[in-house]
């Protein structure tokens, strides 16, 4: 058995899924060739089996115990060994086939979803992707295990059809002409079984889906009281799928009777016509023992014709799911095919659609009264944003870069004295608009990009496994490394919460964890990876004020020298960095260090101390999201976490 995962799983062709299982044919040609040399064996040797007993008969009913009947017997037994040892192999063999193409599509799905990030959840529900992994994959996998005993079912027939003609034309024509007619009026039933089960294959993705949105918003739904809504929902959508499911059993029973009563049929026409060839003396009494044999053993290779039918129809189903998903866009398919130079470590990194200048080895804080927007631009400096092409959109980008180059005035008072942003400036510029030296990023590969900046959002996720495999995401980190990002992150709690500290397990979405602890294992990750750029949003929003103190003390030192973007209204926070940026109407209006801009006595020190204030009078005030790119913020302390987990 070849070892699984497979070390490439290759790239397959999506333009059908007849293309696709071609090719994955192909990519297992070896054993599948074994497969079916070894069914075509067995069947043919199954195939001779009656015909060896029908001259074993005659040679008893002619000669009695002569050495013929004894040399007839040794042949049955030899015949009969074969058919064991090619069903041992055959089963092994088949099962390869199965678990290689079943998994090699697995592998292909899991290693396409990493590379397209978040656009899979976009074009598909999560509950699609699952079910093409956990259903779809098996099913295409069957194909490839039914089909080599197809083939021997054919082999078998043919040989068949030679030794009937050459014993009795008219009982040869019958079973060779036969068994056609049988295995076409099974195939009528081929495409409305395909369609009800693609119905049924949808609304299962449908129930997968809405039963993993429900248990993960269980918490919210109980908040707000929606339970009855949502099981109601998921009973509405079950009842579908029930529904679906006995659409497709009906056609299947009625293909699953057929597949009995068709060969039954065929086996008692051939056994009438036998019996009056044998009584009218133009077969003999072995001739139609042997006859006999044979069409009992057609059953066998039209059961498999039967099966085969069902296996490729639902086969073809999954593989139209699996094209569905590795058609979704991977991250960086959008590579320029030679990029640029890349920039060199001391050059600034620079949003050009809201005028943020990143000054490398210094820490920058960006600050809006609209946390949106701010994380938006961070998402933005990691290439993580959504890209415009095309339209009016790319008309406003166009004109919001070129007034970043005209050198738009970073401030204007309004008549009332409130703040204004630039005229001609934009929401959300766009990744066209980031620059990094003199390259744009999308010039750059997304490889390189993902290797120096490395943007930890505000909503933590963590992985199941061990926690020292959680925080050392790149390998090479040593335990020393490791402790000293929980001392920066102020995470020695955590080592005390999990059993085994470093090596004890993390669970399923670090569900034993606060919220405040998970989001400090996941500064500490994100501090891990040395990146040359780090962008943290929202890092501790969901931690106490004195636990934010230390964070903020230490971060400053710890990234002492290195680029750093946070992402924070916290005074804690601005206090420290080296410069804030204030960000309205999607653009940069002020700069400068924390206590410059909070002590201003113009409309920029107004509207900063707006922000400030109320970020340290409201520490756990929720922040709003307006766009599905934008990572939520966590706004629940560790506090209201015990809290919760008191009341509960």
């Amino acid at each position: 058995m070849r070892p699984l995962p497979l070390p490439d799983p290759g790239r397959p062709p999506l333009t059908g899924p007849w293309r696709l299982m071609l090719w994955q044919g192909r990519r297992q040609l070896g054993v599948l060739a074994g497969a079916t040399a070894v069914a075509v064996v067995g069947n043919v040797a199954a195939a001779l089996l009656p015909w060896q007993l029908g001259r074993v008969v005659d040679d008893g009913l002619d000669d009695g115990l002569s050495t013929a009947l004894w040399l007839g017997c040794l042949g049955v037994f030899a015949l009969g060994m074969v058919q064991v040892g090619t069903n041992v192999w055959g089963h092994r063999l088949d099962v390869e086939n199965w678990l290689r193409a079943a998994f090699a599509s697995s592998q292909q799905v899991g290693h396409h979803v990493t590379r397209t990030g978040d656009a899979v959840t976009d074009e598909l529900p999560t509950g699609e992707v699952v079910a093409t992994v956990a259903s779809d994959a098996l099913r295409m996998g069957e194909v490839y295990a039914i089909l080599p005993r197809l083939v021997g079912g054919i082999a078998a027939y043919l040989v068949l059809g030679a030794v009937l003609l050459s014993t009795s034309v008219p009982l040869g024509l019958l079973v060779l002409l036969g068994l056609p007619v049988v295995v076409a009026a099974l195939s009528l039933l081929v495409r409305p079984l395909q369609r009800r089960q693609s119905e049924q294959r949808e609304a299962t993705g449908r129930l997968t889906t809405l039963g993993a949105d429900t248990v993960s918003g269980l918490r919210i739904l109980r908040g707000i009281g929606g339970e009855d809504v949502f099981s109601g929902r998921y009973r509405a959508q079950s009842q579908q799928v029930r529904a679906a499911g006995v659409r497709v059993s009906q056609t299947q029973s009625l293909l699953d009777a057929l597949q009995t009563l068709l060969p039954g049929l065929f086996l008692a026409v051939v056994v009438w016509a036998g019996a009056r060839l044998a009584i009218s003396g133009e077969i003999t009494p072995g001739q139609l023992v042997a006859f006999y044999g044979f069409a009992a053993f057609l059953t066998q290779p039209l059961w498999t014709a039967s099966e085969a039918i069902r296996v490729v129809t639902r086969a073809v189903v999954g593989a139209r799911k699996i094209i569905r998903v590795l058609s979704v866009r991977e991250a960086g398919s959008d590579d320029p095919a030679t990029p640029a130079p890349s920039p060199a470590a001391g050059e600034p990194l620079v949003d050009e659609g809201s005028g943020l200048v990143v000054r490398p080895g210094r820490t920058t804080a960006l600050v809006s009264a609209d946390p949106d927007e701010t994380a938006r631009i961070g998402l933005r400096l990691g290439r993580l944003g959504p890209a415009r092409h095309g339209g009016a959109d790319d008309e406003d980008d166009a004109g919001t870069a070129e007034d970043g180059r005209r050198g738009a005035p970073r401030r204007a008072d309004g008549q009332d004295g409130t703040l204004v942003p630039p005229t001609g400036a934009a929401d959300d510029a766009g990744l066209s608009r980031v620059r990094w030296g003199r390259s744009l990023l999308t010039e750059l590969g997304l490889a390189e990009v993902r290797d120096r900046v490395v943007v930890a959002e505000s909503t933590p996720h963590l992985f199941t496994g061990l926690l020292a495999d959680e925080l050392d995401v790149r390998g090479g980190a040593d335990r020393d490394a490791l402790l000293e990002a929980m001392r920066v992150a102020d995470a020695a709690d955590v080592l005390d919460s999990v059993p085994g500290g470093l090596d004890g397990e993390v669970e399923e979405k670090g569900r034993s964890l606060s919220g405040g602890q998970r989001q400090r294992v996941a500064l500490a990750r994100a501090l891990l990876t040395g990146a040359e750029v780090l962008v943290l949003i929202e890092p501790t929003s969901a931690v106490d004020a004195h636990t934010e103190a230390r964070i903020a003390r230490r971060l400053a030192d710890a990234r002492r020298g290195a680029t750093t973007v946070v992402v924070t209204a916290s005074p804690l926070v601005l206090d420290v960095v080296d410069e804030v940026a204030l960000v309205a109407g999607g653009r940069v209006v002020a700069t400068g260090t924390h206590r410059d801009l909070v002590t201003a006595r113009d409309a920029t020190g107004a509207a900063y101390r707006a922000v400030v204030s109320r970020a340290e009078d409201e520490p756990a005030a929720p922040t709003p999201t307006t766009a599905a790119t934008t990572p939520t913020t966590t706004a629940t302390t560790d506090e209201e976490d015990r809290r919760e987990a008191a009341r509960r």
